[in-house]
Formats: structure tokens, C-alpha cells, sequence
């Protein structure tokens, strides 16, 4: 199955990217600790949020397939949808 990220996700990546780059320059810049975790941290609830969609969007989309396939049965694509999640953390 291939897997189609949508230019929201990508852009929502880019700007942790972007945010991640701030941190090293904070830190060349010689912020203080408690700055450049806050700002850590920050980056950090964005990418979970981002690990979230992903699971959800792929976890839509697999089940649609199954779907179609005429298999209403996506008890699997749950639980393994939830362990990449448990993973994630």
C-alpha cells in the first residue's frame, strides 16, 4: 500500500524542522537551559502530534481498504495502529 502524506503534514513537519534549527541556534547563541528546553519541549508535543495524525490518517486509510476488500474485520489494523502509538512514547 502506498502511503500518501498530505502538504499539511509536510508542512507541519518543516516547521518543526524550522523549530528544531532555532534550538541549535539558541544554543550556539548561549540561551539559557530553561529557553532551549522550553523550546525543546515544544518541539517535542509537535511531533507527537504529528506521530498522531500519521497513525490516524494511515489507520483511516487501511481500514477504507479493507473495506472495499469486503473485510470488516480491522481489529488488527487497531491494535497495531495503538502500538505504533505506545511505541511512539
Amino acid at each position: 500500500m502506498d502511503y500518501n502524506y498530505s502538504d499539511e503534514m509536510k508542512t507541519r513537519l518543516r516547521r518543526i524542522e524550522g523549530q528544531v534549527r532555532g534550538v541549535l541556534r539558541m544554543m550556539e547563541e548561549g540561551q539559557s537551559c530553561k529557553e532551549v528546553v522550553a523550546q525543546l519541549s515544544a518541539v517535542r508535543n509537535a511531533s507527537d502530534k504529528a506521530i498522531a495524525q500519521i497513525v490516524a490518517e494511515n489507520l483511516h486509510q487501511c481500514i477504507l481498504a479493507e473495506q472495499v476488500e469486503g473485510n470488516q474485520n480491522t481489529e488488527k489494523l487497531v491494535k497495531e495502529a495503538i502500538a505504533l502509538l505506545v511505541k511512539s512514547h
